[in-house]
Formats: C-alpha cells, structure tokens, sequence
C-alpha cells in the first residue's frame, strides 16, 4: 500500500491547517536536483491559481497581492506536485524552475549557511 494519498482539490483544502491570515508557508524544491528554492506563503486561492496557470502562485504579505513567481523576471516555477506534510500546516510545491529563483539572481534563495 502506497503512503502517499491524492486527493481532490476541496479534499486537501479540508486538511490544510491554515494560520489566523488563512495563510500556510509552502516550500519550493527543484523537482530535478531536490534544491530548497524558496519559501513563500499560499492561501487557498493562490493554490487554486497556481494549478490552473501551472505556475507556482503566492500571497505577498507585504503588499497584499496576489504574485506569480517569474512574472517580472520571467524565471517561473514550473507546477510538478504540491504536498502537505502530516499536520497539514506546511506545504511542499516541486517545481521546474526556469532560471534563477531569488531575486539576488541566485538558484536559491536559501544561500546564507550558519558557520561554526
């Protein structure tokens, strides 16, 4: 038997665990060498948006809008599979990524490593 369950879309939206903004960080990862991309916060819409366009879809906290990942830049994401992790309060997006994925023009935005 299989650990992994698919689910239908208003299914999965049930088991999320949304925080007080209705808001549930989603981590991205290259589908290809499992690189952590980014991290960015999704709302039940925003998933909506991202399997309709394909295209990995946030909620900007800060300017209160809706964001597609590549829209100014033209270095989207890819949709390959969304996942929720066992509380359903974190989500895991694998994506193609086309081109670099942080601002700073790097592959991700996960560059700064703790030195000890």
């Amino acid at each position: 038997m299989s650990e992994i369950e698919r689910l239908k879309f208003e299914e999965f939206l049930s088991r999320l665990r949304f925080d007080d903004r209705d808001l549930i960080p989603a981590i991205v990862q290259d589908v290809n060498d499992h690189t952590v991309l980014m991290l960015g916060y999704m709302n039940a819409e925003s998933i909506r948006m991202t399997l309709e366009k394909n295209k990995v879809t946030f909620w900007s906290r800060s300017r209160q809008v809706y964001w597609t990942k590549g829209e100014t830049s033209g270095n989207f994401l890819e949709l390959v599979d969304i996942a929720a992790d066992c509380d359903g309060d974190a989500l895991l997006i694998k994506a193609n990524a086309f081109g670099p994925t942080c601002h700073t023009n790097k592959k991700s935005c996960f560059s700064w490593l703790l030195a000890e």
